[in-house]
């Protein structure tokens, strides 16, 4: 009898454990894709505000616009944090390399691409049409993620895109601000961002780097791509005959945005790798509610009622 119910036994403890395995293995990825959007949502509501920040602070001030030049010192900061990283390995590495260059530069063009129509947008808009908007790009993430990558798309989620959009399209109609250029640069926004979020998981998957390699490669190339077109536009000779702006507040805002950049593309590698491009666009709609409060906070942007209503059904 011993011989018959021992095994039975053993497989009744084995079941237990892989139960217990899979529970636990369950309870280590929720745990991880929660620190992942918790961290992503902080380091893009910090990003908006300090570059509106710069935006508001300073342009009134500078002939002309700074805005590429704005993305080259923030990504020279960026390259610096994640090489200081390196060099008292907290992370790791390649150094750079051609090849693999070549092949992140299409991440990198998105990536620059997204950054400079951010600034432009955040430029010709209030913070929180801007964040409205944006959930727009959340939407075309989420039909890219079905059409290229075959992820399923629940009925709800698409019942609240269809909310978010009609809240975006009746917020830009009753604000009082809202100009061609500024939705125009709204409109490059979420095209430029939501093509960067969808090649950066096909890169993730065939581009053999680490996510602290990524931010480098994205930041170096940054650098390379953007600088030369500073010069060509006269930015970096606007900079260097404009020295109202060359103070410690205008530097250390600049550096903060640089730190945060480093850690926003991170943090977005990280939230894509871990959870998907929908639930990273869903995770990017709930950062619009802080960002919308802190920007009408800090900034007195001028919002109708109306415009207060359209905000709540986006968001």
């Amino acid at each position: 009898m011993s011989s018959v119910k021992d095994p039975e036994a053993q497989k009744l403890l084995d079941n237990d454990i892989d139960t217990s395995k899979e529970k636990a293995a369950a309870a280590a990825s929720f745990t991880k894709a929660a620190y992942s959007c918790a961290l992503y949502a902080s380091c893009s509501v910090s990003m908006v505000l300090v570059n509106k920040s710069l935006a508001s602070s300073y342009n009134h001030l500078i002939d002309g616009d700074l805005n590429i030049l704005l993305v080259v010192f923030q990504a020279v900061i960026a390259v610096m944090a994640v090489s200081f990283s390196k060099m008292v390995g907290w992370v790791e590495y390649p150094a750079f390399n051609i090849a693999t260059a070549k092949q992140w530069a299409p991440v990198n063009i998105m990536f620059c691409a997204m950054l400079f129509t951010g600034m432009a947008s955040l430029q010709h808009n209030s913070v929180p049409m801007v964040t409205i908007f944006k959930n727009i790009t959340n939407i075309v993430v989420t039909a890219g993620d079905f059409y290229f990558f075959g992820s399923k798309v629940e009925g709800l989620v698409m019942a609240a895109f269809g909310i978010m959009l009609s809240g975006a399209i009746f917020a830009a109609k009753n604000d009082v601000s809202i100009t061609f250029v500024g939705l125009f640069w709204m409109a490059m926004n979420c095209l430029a961002t939501a093509g960067y979020i969808l090649y950066m998981k096909f890169a993730t998957k065939n581009v053999k780097l680490t996510k602290f390699g990524m931010v480098y490669y994205n930041n170096v190339l940054c650098t390379v791509f953007l600088l030369p077109c500073t010069l060509m536009n006269g930015e970096f000779v606007t900079f260097l005959n404009t020295p109202t702006i060359h103070n410690l507040d205008y530097f250390w805002k600049n550096t903060f945005a640089g730190f945060i950049g480093f850690f926003l593309n991170f943090a977005s590698l990280n939230c894509v790798s871990n959870t998907g491009p929908t639930t990273y666009a869903i995770v990017g709609s709930l950062t619009k509610i802080p960002t919308a409060l802190l920007g009408w906070t800090l900034f007195d942007a001028v919002i109708t009622p109306q415009t207060w209503f359209f905000i709540g059904v986006s968001m």
